[in-house]
């Protein structure tokens, strides 16, 4: 087994505990996110013995965030770094035989996500290059690696040498397929030139659409034998897309899934542009679909041939250990529950192993005696599962109050690894074995930050809301909690709306309880992890069931003893955002507000945003289809009823709530006179708060603290911000 000295690991440590000498733990405070470890991938070697995980940290004066590749010995010991801290390592995973340790990096002589390996085999080595096991696959077989990825295209933009007066501009300047105008002088344009409906995206920014490209790239098979000399080839070369390919135990098929006609891409997308035009209509837009079928073909390729046909979208192809049966993942229309289903290979009728179960399945992995292991969020937390094929029955075999992920099994499926968090611990690597005995925590690189700062834990609640429906949330308590006092509260309204809180650790509300504030958050009904007639129950009703379960948790908070009804604030990031400027809309019981990457006008929200899907279904229809709905939604119209003061944060590379609606509120807040203060990040898109520059997001936690410290405070402030004429 690879060695390596431990002089490196003893100076992490020693780095990492420096600062924590004081016997009395403190708050949090926003600086302190610096100095948070993020743990996530763990990859369990196939004979079992270690564990290799991504190791996640802030390089504060660099303003970035660090990834490594860590490995640690199952039985227990130092983790160790295995990566060069030079660059950027993440996503690690063995090959078959466990010889090579892969991971994807940033480094030269491969490439930006280009597969890297160190041997694991031989002494200590450098990284190298490894073209035969492709970037992001996952090897399943000794022989070879398969895997789907379409093939690269070839240059959109033309070549000088064919008289291509456009060969040099750039994609998005480039005049589209089949545009009717263009650049006078090519030179001399460098704006974007559009033609087609989706041209932007929250994260990349402006991209160019298939037809712009003037290409599609179909996703096909390939194979790669792990010889470390032959090259790819593809299984079959027809075009349409065949996704998430995976290799039966034989080595002898392939199974993927793909449209049921396999019909070409290009086919598909313009059907479903066409679609997307027509007005709402419930009977077309509402009824099942089959958008995607499993199918196997033979590792030579052939013929291929499909294994099911029911309504929905098959994905998370899984083979069986005896290679008899596939499993998958799949709902029969958008607002139904997901279920784990098995099909015979031979061919027959899935199963549904999970029936009428509540909840959906979530990463799940075969083990070697037939069985499933399976995760799944149960609510905030999160259960380990194993389901039985033949009996269709499951059992809960790890649970508890925490959030866990990345589940990893050794080959012999004895043992499984995760991360997992709770809500006073960030992540750390925990392994047990499979039945869920014999737990343990293998690492403990936040363990100097935790016992330096009292993280506060939260108190679990459930009420029982509008059609006696049980609602779940959370009340965090402030720090230095005493007895006695009444300390202010804020309430956090998480974004999706289908997302969810959870037994994790969240810089967010740590944030506000190290300011003294009891912090409460809840699921209300359109959240996910409850089953999918929960998550959709806010389908053409948002503001209504959903607000009074939020208020029915505050008025639950507020008659508490400790809690200070007349210091209440209010928080929330996209339709946390929008729910937060609807509550200030509703009632003036809170004294300060926040709106985080908002909507108040969904009409103008529908123009600039790059998902109109989602109101679309949400809302039953285009503005135009249904605009009594977009209009008695928009907080805008309701504008002279709030006078909370109010802090907006939004990104000026938002592509999903862009800065218009933000400015419109704000705009709106400022002509009547009430408090508000504008903060607008720059280089920041709609994840600025998860995954943005580490200085604007640390920057975004303090002024989050200020504002509601300021307006919260006892006694009340006599001063304000102030809005003008």
């Amino acid at each position: 087994m690879r060695t390596i000295s431990r002089a490196l690991f003893s100076l992490t440590v020693a780095a990492s505990a420096a600062g924590a000498q004081s016997s009395t733990p403190r708050a949090f405070t926003p600086a302190d996110w610096y100095r948070v470890t993020t743990l996530s991938s763990p990859a369990m070697s196939p004979d079992g013995r270690h564990i290799a995980f991504t190791v996640t940290t802030v390089r504060e004066r660099e303003n970035k965030r660090h990834n490594e590749v860590w490995v640690v010995p199952t039985a227990g010991g130092d983790a160790q770094r295995f990566t060069a801290p030079g660059y950027e390592s993440s996503g690690p995973r063995w090959s078959p035989d466990g010889s090579w340790l892969l991971f994807s990096s940033q480094r030269p002589g491969g490439g930006r996500g280009r597969a890297w390996g160190l041997r694991m085999d031989q002494p200590a080595g450098e990284a190298v290059s490894t073209d035969a096991y492709p970037a992001g696959s996952v090897p399943t077989d000794k022989r070879f690696v398969v895997w789907s990825e379409a093939p690269v295209a070839d240059s959109a933009a033309g070549d000088s040498a064919t008289g291509d007066a456009f060969a040099k501009m750039q994609p998005m300047a480039r005049p589209p397929f089949g545009a009717v105008t263009r650049p006078l002088d090519p030179a001399r344009f460098d704006g974007r030139h559009i033609t087609e409906m989706r041209y932007k995206v929250n994260g990349p920014g402006f991209v160019p659409g298939p037809r712009a490209a003037r290409i599609y790239r179909p996703a096909q098979v390939w194979r790669q034998a792990l010889d470390g000399t032959s090259k790819k080839r593809s299984i079959d070369s027809t075009v349409y897309s065949r996704r998430g390919a995976v290799v039966s135990p034989d080595g002898r098929w392939v199974a993927y899934s793909a449209g049921p006609q396999l019909r070409p891409d290009s086919v598909v997308e313009a059907e479903r542009d066409s679609l997307a035009r027509l007005p709402y209509n419930a009977k077309r837009d509402e009824a099942p679909r089959n958008d995607a079928d499993v199918f196997v073909i033979s590792i030579d390729g052939g013929t291929p041939r499909r294994l099911t046909t029911a309504m929905g979208s098959e994905g998370d192809l899984a083979w069986s250990p005896d290679g008899q049966s596939l499993s998958f993942t799949s709902s029969p229309d958008r607002v139904s529950n997901q279920s784990l289903y098995v099909v015979p290979v031979a061919g027959g009728m899935p199963t549904n192993l999970l029936a009428t179960w509540q909840y959906e399945p979530g990463e799940y992995q075969w083990l070697p005696d037939g069985r499933i292991v399976m995760a799944a969020s149960i609510g905030g937390r999160t259960g380990f599962f194993h389901v039985d094929p033949a009996t269709r029955t499951m059992r809960e075999v790890l649970g508890g109050r925490r959030q866990a992920r990345g589940l990893s099994l050794d080959g012999a499926g004895r043992t499984m690894a995760y991360v997992s968090s709770s809500m006073d611990k960030p992540t750390e690597l925990y392994v047990a074995n499979v039945d869920g005995s014999g737990e343990r925590r293998l690492t403990s690189f936040n363990d100097a930050l935790t016992k330096e700062i009292a993280f506060s834990d939260a108190e679990r609640i459930t009420y029982r809301s509008v059609g006696n429906l049980e609602i779940e949330g959370w009340l965090m308590k402030p720090y230095g909690y005493q007895p006695g006092k009444r300390y202010p509260l804020a309430l956090y309204v998480h974004g999706g709306p289908h997302g969810q809180y959870g037994e994790g650790w969240f810089d967010e509300f740590q944030n506000l309880a190290g300011a003294g504030m009891f912090v409460l958050f809840t699921n209300p009904r359109g959240s996910s992890g409850y089953g999918a007639k929960f998550t959709y129950a806010t389908r053409g009703r948002w503001f209504a069931e959903d607000y009074t379960d939020l208020m029915k948790a505050v008025d639950l908070a507020a008659a508490r003893p400790d809690v200070d009804s007349t210091r209440m604030g209010v928080t929330g990031g996209s339709y946390g955002g929008v729910m937060a400027a609807w509550v200030t809309v509703k009632t003036n019981r809170f004294k300060a507000a926040q709106n985080d990457r908002m909507i108040s006008n969904w009409w103008s929200w529908y123009g600039t945003s790059d998902a109109q899907g989602l109101t679309e279904f949400e809302f039953l229809g285009k503005p135009w289809d249904n605009p009594a709905m977009y209009d008695s939604l928009s907080p805008i119209r309701y504008i002279r009823k709030v006078k909370t003061p109010t802090l907006i944060v939004q990104s000026e590379e938002d592509h999903r709530t862009p800065m218009t609606d933000a400015e419109q509120w704000y705009v709106g807040l400022m002509k009547q006179g009430t408090p508000a203060e504008f903060v607008r990040y720059p280089r920041s898109t709609h994840d600025l708060s998860r995954a943005g520059e580490p200085w604007l997001l640390v920057d975004r936690l303090g002024r989050l603290r200020q504002w509601f410290s300021y307006w919260l405070a006892d006694p009340a402030p006599t001063r304000a911000a102030s809005g003008g004429q």
